[in-house]
C-alpha cells in the first residue's frame, strides 16, 4: 500500500514483508465466510472481560478514503506530481535541509494538505467509538492529517509518531507559532504567479523559518512518541490498520506486543510485517472502511460508527450527512417499533394462556393454593380489587373475592411485567 503524505522517521530501514499478497476468495466456515468469522471472534474478545486495554497502530490506509494521496502512485501519487517545483528529488520537498534553503515548494504543497480540507473517515470514527466505550489505551498514528483529533479522539490518547500539522514553531529559537495565523498564512488565496505566503517568527530578533511540528527527513522523532513506546506492552489487543509496517522504528511496534497475553489483528489491503504468524492473530484483509463498519456491525455499534460519523461532515457536505443520519434514525424507529411488536405479541400468548388456566368466578371466597415445592410464585389480588369495587349503581360492593396464585418457570422482571400486564388486561376486558 502506498504511504500517504507524511514524512518517514530519520531511520527508514525496510522489514522484508511476510507473505504479501492481494486478498483471495473467500473460504466458506459453517455458513460464513473466513472473514465473517474472524470479525466476529475479534468481536466476543473484545466484549469480553479479558480486553481492558486496545492499542492502535494507524497507517495511511486510513485516511485514504478521506482524498489524501499517497506518495507514490503513479498517476495520483503526490511525487508524481511535484514536477512544477523544480525540485532536485521529489523527496527533497520533505527534507529539512532543502527546506532551510528553499521553504517555497513545501508551503506550496502545504496548501493541499493542511487540516480542514478533508473529513474524518468511519475508520477515524471508530478509534472515537473505542474511547467511548472504554477501551481505547492508546492510537499510534504515522500520519501527519489530524483527522484522529477532528473525528473527537482526545489529544491525549494520540501519539503523533511523525508529527502532525496540529502545532508549528520556528526551527532557529524553537518559539510555538500562532494557529490562527498559520492556517490564515498557509491557505491565503494569492494570484496567479505570485509566490506563496511564508510564515516567520514573531521575534524580531530571530525572524526565522516556521515549520509545522512535521518529522522531515533528517530530524529527530518527537520525545512523545519514544517516551511512550512502552504503552504497547500494556495492551490486550494491538489493532493494526492501513499500514505497509515499512518505517522503523514505528514498524517495530508491531513485534513488542508478549504474544502469552496480548492478541493482535491486522486490518489491511494485504498482509505485512509476522502479523498472522502467532495462534491469536487475527488477519483481515480488504478495504479498512469496509472492515471496521462489519467489526463494528458484530460489536453492536453499527448505528453508532454511522450517526458519530455523520456528524464529522464538512460544510458543504451537511446535506449528505443529513440523509445518513435520517437513514439511522429511520432504522432505530423500526427496530423500536419491532420490539414493541413482538412484546405485544407476547403479552397476547400470556394473557391468553392465563385465561385457559384461570377459572374466574365473583364472590368467590378467598382461597389460597399451596405453591408446588421448589417453585417461584407470584400471588395475584386484582380479582379481589375489582370485587371489593362493585359495579356502577349497585350500592355497597359485596365482601370476599379471590387470589390466584401463578407458578413461573422464570422470576425476571420483564416475566412479571408481562404477566401483571396480562392480567390487567384480562379483568378489564
Amino acid at each position: 500500500m502506498g504511504n500517504r503524505v507524511r514524512p518517514p522517521s530519520p531511520t527508514t530501514e525496510e522489514k522484508p514483508k511476510v507473505e504479501e499478497g492481494k486478498p483471495k476468495l473467500e473460504e466458506k466456515v459453517f455458513g460464513m465466510s473466513k472473514r465473517e468469522k474472524d470479525i466476529r471472534e475479534l468481536a466476543d474478545f473484545m466484549k469480553s472481560d479479558k480486553c481492558r486495554r486496545v492499542v492502535l497502530m494507524l497507517g495511511a490506509g486510513v485516511s485514504t478514503s478521506a482524498g489524501i494521496p499517497d506518495f507514490r502512485s503513479p498517476k495520483t501519487g503526490l511525487y508524481s506530481n511535484l514536477a512544477r517545483l523544480n525540485l532536485p528529488h521529489p523527496e527533497a520537498v520533505f527534507e529539512i535541509s532543502f527546506f532551510r534553503w528553499n521553504p517555497v515548494p513545501f508551503y506550496t504543497l502545504a496548501a493541499e494538505l493542511y487540516p480542514g480540507n478533508f473529513r474524518p473517515t468511519p475508520t477515524h470514527t471508530f478509534v472515537k467509538l473505542l474511547h467511548q466505550h472504554n477501551l481505547l489505551h492508546m492510537c499510534f498514528t504515522q500520519n501527519i492529517d489530524t483527522l484522529e483529533r477532528q473525528a473527537g479522539v482526545p489529544a491525549h490518547k494520540i501519539i503523533e509518531a511523525h508529527g502532525s500539522f496540529a502545532t508549528q514553531r520556528c526551527i532557529q529559537c524553537k518559539s510555538p507559532f500562532p494557529d490562527d495565523e498559520m492556517r490564515e498564512i498557509v491557505l491565503s488565496d494569492r494570484p496567479e504567479g505570485e509566490e506563496v505566503r511564508i510564515p516567520r517568527c514573531k521575534r524580531r530578533e530571530c525572524g526565522g523559518l516556521v515549520k509545522p511540528d512535521i518529522v522531515f527527513f533528517g530530524e529527530s522523532l518527537p520525545a512523545n512518541f519514544i517516551r511512550n513506546i512502552p504503552i504497547i506492552g500494556e495492551a490486550d489487543l494491538v489493532i493494526i490498520i492501513g499500514t505497509s509496517l515499512t518505517v522503523q522504528p514505528f514498524a517495530s511496534l508491531a513485534g513488542m506486543p508478549d504474544e502469552r497475553r496480548c492478541r493482535r489483528a491486522l486490518i489491511n489491503m494485504e498482509r505485512v510485517y509476522d502479523l498472522g504468524r502467532r495462534p491469536g492473530d487475527a488477519v483481515l484483509l480488504g478495504e479498512c472502511d469496509a472492515i471496521v463498519r462489519e467489526l463494528c456491525e458484530a460489536l453492536g455499534w453499527g448505528e453508532e460508527l454511522e450517526r458519530e460519523w455523520a456528524a464529522t461532515a464538512l460544510e458543504g457536505k451537511k446535506e449528505e450527512a443529513k440523509e445518513i443520519l435520517k437513514e439511522v434514525v429511520e432504522d432505530e424507529d423500526k427496530e423500536k417499533r419491532e420490539r414493541e411488536d413482538e412484546l405485544e405479541h407476547e403479552v397476547d400468548k400470556i394473557t391468553e394462556s392465563i385465561e385457559k388456566r384461570l377459572e374466574i368466578q365473583e364472590n368467590v371466597p378467598e382461597t389460597k393454593t399451596e405453591p408446588t415445592e421448589g417453585v417461584p410464585y407470584a400471588v395475584s389480588t386484582i380479582g379481589k380489587a375489582e370485587t371489593a369495587m362493585g359495579k356502577p349503581g349497585e350500592g355497597e360492593p359485596e365482601k370476599g373475592g379471590y387470589t390466584c396464585t401463578i407458578e413461573l418457570e422464570s422470576t425476571s422482571l420483564l416475566t412479571m411485567r408481562l404477566i401483571l400486564i396480562s392480567c390487567e388486561r384480562h379483568w378489564q376486558g
